[in-house]
């Protein structure tokens, strides 16, 4: 509560004649930028504890005078096996399997069980998502029902699934060998949580078209965390198709239409949210990729960040008291606790797929099939929720997946060219 002064002079002004929803009037708790800060202090008081022991563990040399039977414990989730990728061949994955060794029709009926795959468990979830953050729940002709508000419980639904999958994937397939510290997967499970909840967080105050536009914009973030995290650099199609993107997004949100639907207004806070999505994914993704130097699979990768995700927004809704308040909501509707249950199957599913895509058919296949997803998923949440797009605003959608297309062949042609060059000479840029 010793936030609520900030909170009260940090409100964003919603723009002139828009309404704040009655359902965000109820009570400080309902703001955003309140429950950000809870959420933020309950993982402070786990991070906070954990960072102090780690410095403790390290200046005491616990690696070389450490005893007992916790000691394979905190050495892994301090100090780690330190295999890097110079020791690629002691038990890291195999590369990405070749079609050659089956048949043509074997492939493509692989391809299409992907593709379907994928759109399948991405598309439901996103209708999904949009229904329990937009919609009430119980509504009868002379109650109006109430709305699910703790976007953090949707994470924590998500993530326990995911970690069990990954955990159950890992046990039962062969796996490199572990070398990572586990506290280094803390940082990406962080983020991977605060973007998660500014992803749900900003459907209350935008459309889900606009989140679908905006995620496909955060090549551009992904590019600026690449040069401070990894100190990447990048070709001029990259920038050129960045910039592209950033036209498209800036048609579809400037544009306006005479009858606008309410839920289709994008407010002060909902951009902020996005924002936030945008940049707390950029930095998972980029600090994801930093860890791969320690040669584990996507599915280690996986559970590592979802053991300290499930760690954390647990820890956060025990001390709010909000993990009891959402199971009783669960309790009184079960159509939300199918819809809960169905975000989870489908986002761990989703994990598996990609997986799996990218293994057998590469990351370019995979990157087009998502970009017809995202496609699928504007059109499919304007036909169930109603949502309107002007012309101007399809214009800008359609200069967004142009430019993804883009990226996705220039990407692809470069890969072929380096593949091309003597062996004694390397690309000028790793794509």
């Amino acid at each position: 509560r010793f936030c609520l002064p900030l909170v009260l002079a940090s409100l964003p002004t919603m723009a002139a004649g828009e309404e704040i929803p009655p359902a965000l009037q109820d009570s400080w708790g309902d703001f955003w930028l309140f429950r950000f800060f809870v959420n933020a202090a309950g993982y402070a008081s786990i991070v906070v504890p954990g960072f102090l022991l780690i410095q403790y563990f390290k200046r005491r040399n616990y690696l070389e005078t450490g005893r007992g039977i916790c000691f394979p414990v905190i050495k892994s989730c301090v100090f780690g096996s330190e295999v890097k990728s110079v020791h690629q061949e002691d038990g890291s994955l195999p590369p990405r399997a070749e079609p050659t060794e089956s048949s043509t029709a074997r492939q493509v009926f692989k391809l299409l069980v992907c593709a379907a795959g994928l759109q399948a468990s991405y598309l439901t979830w996103g209708v999904l998502q949009e229904r329990v953050m937009t919609r009430t729940y119980g509504a009868t002709e002379t109650d109006p029902g109430e709305k699910f508000t703790d976007s953090q419980f949707l994470v924590f639904m998500n993530r326990i699934l995911a970690f069990t999958v990954a955990g159950l994937y890992c046990a039962l397939t062969k796996q490199p060998r572990h070398g990572a510290p586990m506290y280094k997967y803390s940082f990406a499970s962080l983020s991977n949580i605060l973007s998660s909840w500014c992803q749900y967080e900003a459907l209350k105050y935008i459309s889900f078209p606009t989140q679908v536009l905006a995620k496909a914009s955060k090549v551009i973030p992904v590019m600026m965390m690449g040069k401070l995290v990894s100190r990447k650099s990048y070709e001029y199609w990259e920038y050129l198709t960045a910039a592209l993107i950033s036209v498209g997004v800036s048609m579809f949100l400037l544009s306006s239409a005479p009858n606008r639907h309410v839920s289709t207004v994008t407010t002060f806070s909902g951009v902020v949210l996005l924002a936030g999505y945008i940049i707390f994914d950029s930095f998972t993704s980029n600090w994801q990729d930093a860890l791969f130097a320690y040669k584990m699979s996507p599915a280690q990768m996986m559970f590592g960040v979802n053991v300290f995700s499930c760690l954390f927004t647990v820890g956060s809704l025990l001390e709010q008291g909000a993990l009891l308040e959402s199971l009783r909501f669960m309790a009184r509707h079960s159509e939300f606790t199918a819809h809960a249950v169905l975000l989870s199957v489908c986002s761990a599913c989703g994990q598996l797929f990609i997986f799996y895509t990218i293994n057998q058919f590469g990351a370019a296949v995979f990157t087009i099939i998502m970009t017809l997803r995202q496609a699928f998923a504007i059109l499919l949440s304007c036909l169930i929720y109603g949502h309107t797009v002007t012309v101007v605003g399809g214009l800008g959608v359609a200069v967004v997946f142009m430019a993804l297309f883009l990226r996705v062949y220039a990407r692809s042609r470069m890969k072929k060219r380096s593949k091309k060059l003597p062996p004694g000479e390397t690309p000028i840029q790793k794509v």
